[in-house]
């Protein structure tokens, strides 16, 4: 059986706020095309990894790789091929559709964005004709998380990382969230990282776990 590809590797990485190390990590590998879990306590460091996974944030030492380049904030080997939904997401003062189409549109997706926004939104479990026109503060929390998901899946991404996607949701959203994630795995081959609390739901789903401690 072939070992993946590595989608992210890691090399020698420091990350401080401070005086405080927060990331710590001599060698990381991430397998492409699998569901990774990052579990530890709050303050392990498994937020600010996301975030420089997904090139929002430069380690204070050290290279991240991803598919052998090196990554960091507006690497354009990234750009559009990872996405990051952070626990507390933000929507634009707009209706579902535009926070939806808002990333084929900064992408130069030509023609009419529709179907893709439809289809995204039906990942979710998020009919377009009762959501798509509905404005951003017309939703609740779960909805509004989904909201968020599907404005990183109708890029169909080649990573998805989520920071305690259902953390904060109803029980019905929370289902929805991890069925939309699996399924852009299945279909697309997108590669998954998850921080997660539920820890039950990551050994049901995860191909590896990473244990963070105090970074």
């Amino acid at each position: 059986m072939n070992t993946p590809a590595p989608a992210f590797e890691i090399q020698d990485l420091q990350h401080t706020y401070g005086d405080a190390t927060v990331l710590d990590i001599d060698r990381l590998t991430i397998a492409g095309g699998a569901i990774t879990g990052l579990v530890g306590p709050n303050g392990s460091g498994k937020s600010t990894l996301l975030r420089m996974l997904g090139c929002i944030e430069r380690p204070t030492r050290g290279r991240i790789y991803y598919n052998g380049q090196p990554i960091g904030p507006f690497a354009e080997a990234a750009r559009f091929r990872i996405t990051f939904l952070p626990q507390e997401p933000f929507l634009m003062k707009r209706s579902v559709f535009s926070n939806v189409c808002y990333g084929l549109r900064l992408r130069g997706e030509k023609g009419d964005p529709a179907e893709r926004v439809h289809q995204a939104l039906a990942f979710v479990g998020l009919p377009a004709e009762r959501f798509a026109g509905r404005p951003w503060y017309a939703l609740s929390g779960g909805e509004t998380q989904r909201v968020a998901l599907a404005a990183r899946l109708v890029l169909k991404p080649k990573v998805l990382l989520l920071d305690e996607p259902t953390a904060s949701v109803d029980a019905a959203s929370a289902q929805l969230i991890k069925a939309a994630a699996l399924r852009a795995r299945q279909e697309w081959g997108t590669t998954l990282v998850v921080a997660s609390h539920d820890l039950q739901w990551l050994y049901e789903v995860c191909d590896d776990l990473r244990h963070l401690f105090r970074g």
